[in-house]
């Protein structure tokens, strides 16, 4: 979990980088259904699909967990965090 803003806007930023590599994966793979995918690119594509839902739902536990801990309603914390960025 975090114990800062700081954290968590690590955490964000970790998130979205791993959200821009799925998207850059969709766009180099193309649907799989309109040109099926090896399972190499398959494995590849649902690697980086998963980290990234790992590392969202991480986020969004440790942002309620410091919200908790803090006092502080989760909207609250996630709008500084927009504006640290």
């Amino acid at each position: 979990m975090a114990d800062t803003i700081e954290e968590l806007i690590g955490m964000r930023r970790a998130t979205d980088q791993a959200h821009v590599r799925v998207t850059e994966l969709r766009e180099e793979l193309g649907p799989p259904a309109t040109e099926p995918w090896s399972e190499a690119q398959t494995t590849t594509y649902e690697t980086a699909w998963r980290a990234w839902r790992d590392l969202e739902r991480d986020l969004q536990e440790a942002i309620t967990q410091y919200a908790r801990n803090e006092g502080l309603d989760r909207n609250d914390i996630e709008q500084a965090m927009r504006n640290a960025r």
